[in-house]
């Protein structure tokens, strides 16, 4: 008789994935609301052509999040495919590190507090995919 043998990572990498869903939805929601109001502030000579820039980044970072988080709790029983999610989640860390970075030359101060809070979750969906690959 065949045993069916889960992955390790298989529940951590579907948690974080689910997480990583609705963190991803809730962020382009926030950032196409955020758009508009840049859009205010330019009509009103408020703001700077920056915040486009910095407001379409954190679009597609946040699809990115999405993008990994699907990935992560489609492909959460599949040691084969974690390779791919272990790309995605160090692809949505390198997104948070350049947002906060944009941040700095927009002229912000250094969000480290964000940048940690930010690094958490793909951290976590990195260490959750690692798992999944170990029989």
């Amino acid at each position: 008789m065949e045993q069916n043998i889960q992955p390790q990572g298989k529940n951590f990498l579907k948690v974080t994935g689910i997480l990583m869903i609705i963190a991803g939805a809730i962020a382009i929601i926030t950032s196409l609301i955020a758009i508009a109001g840049i859009a205010f502030l330019i009509s009103i000579g408020a703001g700077t052509p920056f915040l486009y820039v910095a407001s379409i980044f954190m679009v597609l970072s946040s699809a990115m999040e999405l993008v990994a988080g699907i990935l992560g709790v489609k492909n959460c029983a599949r040691p084969d495919k974690a390779q791919s999610c272990i790309v995605w989640g160090a692809v949505v860390a390198a997104f948070c590190v350049l947002g906060s970075i944009l941040t700095v030359v927009g002229g912000g101060s250094f969000p480290v507090f964000s940048l940690l809070l930010g690094l958490v979750l793909p951290a976590l969906y990195i260490i959750g995919a690692v798992k999944n690959q170990q029989k």
